[in-house]
């Protein structure tokens, strides 16, 4: 029975909906829709459902520049289905692609997270080369993550860390850091510290404003929390965690260099984990793994330092097109790496 498929309008039916179908994402709920249609994009939620109940869902941002009638459609980190339902896949695929051409989008974007090397990843990516759909060069959001088993007691997750990890766990609290929870007046300090992280580790950031509306509505809605390290009361640390259904999302986190050989992000990562496993949460997301587990990748010494907790390291399909017009579709992938690095450039230069 293929499902019917409509569009929803009120935050509270969504992410209901939402809940109740498999691995759901915190990018694919009502507030990330909302946060971003606060940033230029317009998102619409279709919800698929057979008989009442709901089988698979897919928040689509939508994107016009300004006197142009072409426009692009993104899926973050969905749809949201059982992927190892083909003929459910086939369907949302080609309501989707409807809906792309009805917006008169260039191409549709989407980046679920199914592991790739698996007969399920294997078949999702066969359905989608069958269906007119590419891999793309363009991987908006982290392409691999690691996972930890948030099911098992602390006791067995500080077992399954590295000795140095546990060690400097140890270190941390003996040296006397602290991790406090964070609340709405921290957003300051937080973004201060996220900045000074940037300029040290030679990352891009945005405005004050951007991480405020992000990090201030989520924590408002109760699916965000900051934790602080301090050491004497001076916060050198934090980690903001998102939470939605059973899984924590590890999503932003920054240091200072003052007291780092003090180990504090070792412990404020083990009191994220301890909060999260609270919060009745089964999967610890840490958010970002390089592309390949080299020393050489830029991302390596992240990759080290997540890994050493534990955690499992998972490799997706990543994100795949759909183009609506190949013509300008070929055009936009020529030119939209020129312009990114274009802007990194003035944006160094203007850090400099």
């Amino acid at each position: 029975m293929r499902p019917n498929i409509r569009e929803l309008s009120d935050p509270r039916e969504w992410d209901d909906a939402l809940l109740r179908l498999p691995t759901p994402h915190i990018l694919q709920t009502w507030e990330w829709g909302a946060f971003k249609e606060r940033q230029t994009w317009r998102a619409v939620h279709y919800l698929w459902e057979a008989e009442g109940i709901p089988r698979a869902a897919a928040l689509a941002l939508l994107r016009r520049p300004a006197r142009l009638p072409l426009g692009v459609m993104y899926i973050p980190k969905g749809p949201t289905l059982p992927w190892d339902d083909i003929s459910l896949l086939q369907s949302v695929l080609a309501d989707l692609e409807a809906a792309a051409r009805r917006a008169r989008a260039v191409f549709l974007k989407i980046d679920p997270d199914v592991e790739e090397d698996t007969p399920e990843g294997e078949r999702v990516t066969a359905t989608l080369r069958a269906r007119g759909w590419q891999p793309s060069a363009e991987q908006v959001q982290f392409r691999n993550t690691l996972l930890l088993d948030l099911t098992l007691p602390p006791d067995d997750l500080l077992a399954r860390m590295k000795p140095k990890w546990r060690y400097n766990i140890r270190l941390a609290q003996r040296k006397g850091v602290t991790v406090r929870l964070g609340t709405m007046e921290d957003l300051p300090l937080l973004y201060r510290m996220y900045q000074e992280t940037s300029v040290r580790d030679r990352f891009v950031i945005r405005p004050e404003a951007y991480y405020r509306d992000a990090w201030g509505s989520f924590m408002e809605a109760g699916l965000a929390q900051p934790l602080i390290a301090e050491v004497e009361g001076e916060p050198v640390a934090m980690v903001m965690l998102f939470r939605f259904g059973q899984r924590a999302w590890y999503m932003y986190g920054a240091s200072r260099s003052v007291y780092r050989d003090y180990m504090p992000n070792h412990l404020l990562q083990w009191e994220a984990i301890r909060w999260a496993q609270a919060q009745g949460c089964t999967v610890y997301d840490l958010w970002g793994a390089p592309e390949r587990a080299d020393e050489s990748d830029p991302m390596w010494g992240v990759y080290r330092f997540k890994a050493g907790f534990g955690a499992r390291p998972v490799r997706h399909i990543g994100a795949w097109d759909f183009p609506v017009h190949r013509t300008l579709y070929s055009l936009y992938t020529v030119l939209t790496p020129r312009i990114l690095a274009l802007m990194r450039w003035r944006y160094w230069l203007r850090r400099r």
